[in-house]
C-alpha cells in the first residue's frame, strides 16, 4: 500500500514539475545580481510617465496583456513590421489603440545604460511595467517572475485570432482565456483591469445604440460622445474613475454600466456573476485575486534560457 501510494505521489510531484517547469526557470530575483538597479529605475521611469498622463497607467498594463495572449510573453508586440516580421502592431485588436511604445522605449534606453549592457528583456520591462502602473493607481503590488526572454518573431494573424473581443460573450470569453491556461477566475479578476483606462467610440458604439443588458440613463450619457454614425475613436473610461485602481468597475456592471459587451456579458445571469458581486463590495478579494492572475499571465509560453534573445532595441530583432 505504501509503495502504491509512493508511485502515486511520484506521478503527482512529475506532473506538478511538468506545469510548472516553464514559470521555475523564471524568479523574482532574476536581475538582482547582474543589475540591482533594473527595477528601480522601470518604477521611476513609469512613475513619471503615469504622473504626466494618468492614462498611461492602463495603457501598459494594456500592453503585457495584449503581449502574453499572442504566442506568449514575449515581447512580440513590440516589434516593428519589417519585409520579414508582420508587426501585431497592425492587428485589428492593436492598430491604432495599442500605447506606450515610446515609455518602453525609454525604459529600455535608460535600464540598458544603468546596467552597462543589454541584459533586462523588452518582455520583462513590459511585465514589470504593468505591475508598477497598477502601483502607481492605486493598486496592489506583486512579485514579478523575471527571466523572460525576447522573441525573434511577431503574428499579426494570431493577434487577430487569440486577442478576446469587445463583442464576446461569456462563453467565447471564458474559452478564450482557457486558451491560454486561464480560468473562469483568472478571466473576471483580469478583466478587472479595466478599471483603468479608456474605449474607442467604436468599440461599444453596438452596445449603446442596439444593447439589451443596459442601464438606459447610462446608454444615454455614452451617447452623447459617441454618435450612431462617425466618432468611432471617440474616447469614453472604462469605468467611471478610469485613473484609479479601484472596484469601481465591478459595481458597474451590477448596475449594467459596463462599457463593453464583453464587460457586461461577466455579469448576465452566468457562472461569473457571484465572483463580479464579491469583487464588487471586497477590494482585497479582487487586489489579491488580481495579483495572482497577473504573475499565472506573465508565465503564458515564456521564453528562457538559450530560447530567444535579448533585444538590444525592443523593436527590432538583433542581427
Amino acid at each position: 500500500m505504501a509503495s502504491r501510494s509512493i508511485f502515486q505521489l511520484q506521478v503527482f510531484l512529475i506532473f506538478a514539475l511538468a506545469t510548472t517547469a516553464f514559470s521555475s526557470l523564471l524568479s523574482p530575483y532574476y536581475y538582482e545580481k547582474v543589475c540591482p538597479k533594473a527595477l528601480p529605475t522601470i518604477k521611476r521611469i513609469v512613475e513619471a510617465a503615469v504622473y504626466k498622463e494618468r492614462r498611461m497607467g492602463g495603457s501598459l498594463l494594456r500592453l503585457h496583456f495584449h503581449d502574453c495572449f499572442v504566442q506568449g510573453c514575449d515581447a512580440s508586440l513590440l516589434l516593428d513590421a519589417t519585409s520579414t516580421i508582420d508587426s501585431e502592431k497592425n492587428a485589428r485588436p492593436n492598430l491604432n489603440s495599442t500605447r506606450g511604445f515610446e515609455v518602453i522605449d525609454q525604459i529600455k534606453k535608460e535600464v540598458d545604460k544603468i546596467c552597462g549592457r543589454p541584459v533586462v528583456s523588452c518582455a520583462d520591462i513590459l511585465a514589470v511595467a504593468a505591475r508598477d502602473s497598477v502601483v502607481a493607481l492605486g493598486g496592489p503590488s506583486w512579485k514579478v517572475q523575471l527571466g523572460r526572454r525576447d522573441s525573434t518573431t511577431a503574428s499579426r494573424n494570431l493577434a487577430n485570432d487569440n486577442l478576446p473581443s469587445p463583442i464576446m460573450d461569456l462563453p467565447a470569453l471564458i474559452k478564450n482565456f482557457k486558451n491560454q491556461g486561464l480560468n473562469e477566475r483568472d478571466l473576471v479578476a483580469l478583466s478587472g483591469g479595466h478599471t483603468l483606462g479608456l474605449s474607442q467610440c467604436g468599440l461599444f458604439k453596438e452596445r449603446i445604440y442596439n444593447g439589451t443588458n443596459i442601464d438606459s440613463d447610462f446608454e444615454k450619457e455614452r451617447r452623447k460622445t459617441c454618435p450612431r454614425t462617425g466618432g468611432d475613436t471617440k474616447l469614453s473610461p472604462l469605468d467611471p474613475t478610469f485613473a484609479r485602481f479601484d472596484t469601481a468597475y465591478f459595481s458597474n456592471l451590477i448596475k449594467k454600466k459596463g462599457l463593453l459587451q464583453s464587460d457586461q456579458a461577466l455579469f448576465s445571469g452566468g457562472s461569473t456573476d457571484e465572483l463580479v458581486k464579491t469583487y464588487s463590495y471586497n477590494p482585497k478579494a479582487f487586489s489579491a485575486d488580481f495579483a495572482n492572475s497577473m504573475i499565472k499571465m506573465g508565465n503564458i509560453k515564456v521564453l528562457t534560457g538559450k530560447l530567444g534573445q535579448i533585444r538590444s532595441n525592443c523593436r527590432k530583432v538583433n542581427h
